[in-house]
């Protein structure tokens, strides 16, 4: 039987569960500073933590559960990880190159259940949401891979938006989210950190709620209910009303933006008209949202989409702007590996699982 991933624990949880074992708090931050600062890899590797705790954590946990697989670099230095879980399943994380950091897009899901017709990982149904430990654990995965490379550049930036719909798995996101942030170990930002959502409109609403401080990201996709239903059929149960309204309380709560994004499809969603009707949706949110155009990044098995023209994305762009509605294109990462927006669905894993 396999042990869990103590990555799992938040900080607190750690404390409370090393307390109910007869261990004092200081060895939960030893313990914590060894796994997140010192990124040790074997709980013997703990040199002041006491044999007795050791002993107990070795019995009950793992440190990292998450094997490498396959790993591809791209031409632009993204580096796309094909991770196996205990169970033999197969996840995608990827590693992206900034000029203001490292940045990982994490998995939290084997699979997705939301299916938006031009997307890859919703080819493969949902099997199983991640564990807390699990998602950690890609953070890890990174880290000491670009520790083993002496590069010496810590993760600064996390993007959670590879397979899955993190609001789906809505505690273990929190919970990765939560440790993450904690300043006494990785210690990255809130304002670092983006989590993006297809639109579930309650799970926005307990977001905001949790009060974390993360930045939020909405897949719109489509400026009217018709057409966003047509290519995102999650739009039959949460149209696009509720989804503004649950956006409107965010902005209430927090004060920064919330960016929408918007892959422009070649003839589907890209034409002048969308953009004005977008810009009417966004309306007197201008000062609140971000509009993010993403060009469309292919996938072999939806052939029925092609990405738009530059002549069109162009238009598109210039139209939100004179709308006076704040918006950004996209800047493209490890398309040539099968790793940038979308794409996210190893050709492997179809055959491997």
């Amino acid at each position: 039987m396999h042990k869990p991933s103590i990555y799992g624990f938040t900080f607190d949880q750690l404390t409370g569960w090393l307390g109910e074992h007869g261990h004092k708090p200081s060895r939960a931050r030893q313990v914590w500073d060894w796994l997140y600062r010192k990124r040790v890899t074997a709980f013997e590797a703990m040199t002041d933590v006491n044999g007795a705790c050791l002993a107990l954590l070795a019995e009950h946990f793992e440190i990292q559960t998450l094997g490498e697989h396959t790993k591809q670099e791209s031409a632009d230095g993204t580096i796309k990880f094909l991770l196996k879980l205990q169970d033999g399943n197969l996840i995608e994380t990827v590693l992206m190159r900034h000029k203001f950091g490292l940045s990982v897009c994490v998995t939290t899901q084997v699979g997705c259940n939301i299916g938006c017709s031009f997307c890859a990982s919703g080819l493969l149904a949902k099997s199983r949401d991640l564990t807390s430990g699990e998602i950690v654990g890609q953070i890890m995965k990174v880290q000491l891979h670009q520790d083993a490379a002496q590069q010496g550049d810590l993760v600064s930036h996390i993007v959670v938006m590879g397979i899955g719909e993190p609001f789906d798995n809505f505690e273990n996101m929190v919970d990765f989210i939560e440790t993450v942030k904690d300043h006494k170990g990785l210690a990255i930002g809130a304002r670092h950190i983006t989590v993006s959502t297809s639109g579930l409109a309650d799970k926005i609403v307990a977001f905001t709620d949790r009060n974390l401080g993360v930045n939020l990201a909405v897949s719109l996709h489509a400026p009217n209910n018709e057409l966003r239903t047509r290519i995102m059929k999650i739009n039959r149960a949460i149209p696009i009303e509720p989804l503004m309204k649950a956006i409107d309380y965010y902005l209430s709560k927090n004060k920064r933006r919330v960016t929408l994004e918007y892959i422009l499809l070649k003839d589907v969603n890209d034409r002048k008209e969308h953009a004005l009707q977008l810009a009417e949706l966004v309306g007197d949110r201008r000062q609140l949202v971000n509009v993010n155009l993403i060009p469309y990044n292919p996938v072999d098995e939806h052939s029925q989409y092609q990405r738009s023209e530059q002549e069109s994305i162009r238009i598109f762009y210039d139209t939100l702007k004179k709308q006076s509605v704040s918006v950004s294109v996209r800047l493209e990462h490890g398309t040539d590996i099968d790793a940038a927006c979308g794409q996210l669905r190893s050709k492997q894993i179809k055959a491997t699982v």
